[in-house]
């Protein structure tokens, strides 16, 4: 069968369309030009969510598509998007190229949209990006595209994309005018690991700063790292982003500049902060099982002490729309062996972007899980029910780190204690009510 040759884009307006017979385009995930990419399901009535990639076939990356798309299918890593499948159709009189792929339902570059990653956090970004682009390297491929687009996370397991891959040793085949993310020679020589090394490095600097390193291609200089990265990310950027290939670091340098740990400016507890409501790491699974473990331990203790009261009897505070007075039991005199609650000291409200207010239909409830120190201070935050929206749920854990309480205390001793905030988000107020959960 022959196939008609189009120059139309791929529109975001396809939505509700069929691909080859098969997958419906359920949403537009993004894209540019030639490219895009939708949510679609599976065939099978399992309603199991995948995104699905179409390029134009006569469009500069169809071929690596098509390429990629094969040793993909092939390989096997946690830390890699699985591809699924790949096809060619013809879509109305378009000539299209396919690739089925996992669904990433968290991107980094969402993230950076909103903030910088925290030192610890891009810690645990490079850590998997750099044992899945080890195993690519040691297979012979280059990934060729890693960018905060290409970095997700599947099922809170973070992923590179795998819809690029090219055989190392061989002409990319693209246009001189790259953007920063390609390294200088991949328009005119073999591609090789070296590549990956400057994305990687890019994609370091704008983890950090929201914005990738400042770089005059027609010089012969390198790419400026901001004096603000701390070290030993710095240090890393600078190693990887040299303008001669030969010049730059291998994975092995920037593993051995990761480990050990240098100590950090945050607490100990910080370590397992997670990115707000988005792009958890693998840590949040160890996160999880301690939580689980810590407010077991908190109900073994409630039952045991009978002086200490019930879970779930504390009255919710009234929301923060409409305030009133706080209640005096931080302040109450206790006797021996007596818990009081805490009390909320300093309430923030979340500054909710006017076209996301208009977004809302009805309302969005969140429920944000928040840690407070024996000082009052939050010293985490994490999404318990993020409801229909994760960007209102990203926006409910970072208004919830600014919140200060006034510490529980046992025993007449000041105690670190856990609130639940309940977030209610309309078109026009936002109201959030206080729960304290333990002790």
């Amino acid at each position: 069968m022959g196939y008609a040759m189009s120059t139309a884009p791929i529109r975001s307006d396809w939505v509700g369309r069929v691909i080859d017979g098969r997958f419906t385009l359920l949403q537009w995930l993004g894209g540019a030009g030639r490219s895009g990419v939708f949510l679609t399901e599976l065939p099978g009535g399992g309603s199991e969510k995948a995104a699905i990639k179409l390029i134009g076939a006569d469009a500069q990356d169809a071929e690596a598509l098509m390429a990629g798309g094969v040793p993909a299918a092939t390989l096997s890593h946690p830390h890699l998007i699985r591809m699924i499948e790949t096809g060619r159709c013809q879509f109305d009189t378009i000539d299209l190229l396919y690739a089925v792929m996992e669904y990433g339902d968290e991107v980094l570059s969402e993230i950076l949209l909103e903030r910088a990653l925290t030192p610890v956090e891009t810690r645990e970004m490079l850590e998997p990006v750099l044992d899945a682009l080890s195993y690519l390297h040691g297979k012979g491929l280059v990934h060729g595209r890693l960018k905060p687009s290409n970095i997700l996370a599947v099922d809170n397991q973070l992923k590179i994309s795998s819809d690029s891959l090219q055989a190392a040793g061989k002409l990319s085949g693209r246009l001189p005018a790259q953007g920063v993310y390609d390294a200088p020679e991949a328009a005119l020589e073999a591609i090789s690991p070296a590549a990956d090394v400057w994305s990687l490095g890019v994609t370091l600097v704008e983890a950090l700063t929201q914005h990738p390193p400042i770089w005059d291609a027609s010089t012969d200089g390198d790419p400026t790292v901001p004096e603000s990265i701390p070290q030993p990310f710095a240090e890393i950027a600078r190693e990887c982003l040299r303008r001669d290939p030969a010049r730059r670091c291998t994975f092995r340098d920037v593993g051995a500049r990761l480990a050990p740990a240098p100590p950090l400016p945050e607490p100990a507890r910080e370590t397992d902060k997670k990115a707000p409501g988005k792009f958890r790491l693998t840590a949040v699974i160890v996160a999880a099982v301690v939580l689980i473990a810590a407010i077991a331990a908190m109900q073994l203790r409630s039952h045991l002490n009978p002086s200490s009261p019930p879970t779930g009897t504390q009255q919710p505070e009234p929301a923060i729309a409409a305030p009133q007075a706080e209640s005096p039991a931080a302040e109450t005199q206790t006797a021996k062996g007596a818990t009081v609650k805490g009390a909320v000291a300093e309430r923030a409200l979340p500054d909710v972007p006017r076209s996301a207010s208009e977004s809302i239909r009805g309302k969005v409830d969140v429920r944000i899980r928040v840690s407070v120190d024996a000082s009052g201070a939050v010293s985490d935050a994490s999404v318990d029910s993020p409801g229909t929206s994760k960007y209102f749920a990203n926006l409910a854990v970072q208004t919830a780190r600014r919140w200060r309480f006034e510490p529980a205390q046992v025993d007449g001793q000041a105690v670190p204690s856990r609130w639940i905030l309940e977030f209610e988000f309309r078109p026009n107020a936002t109201a959030i009510t206080p729960v304290e959960a333990s002790p």
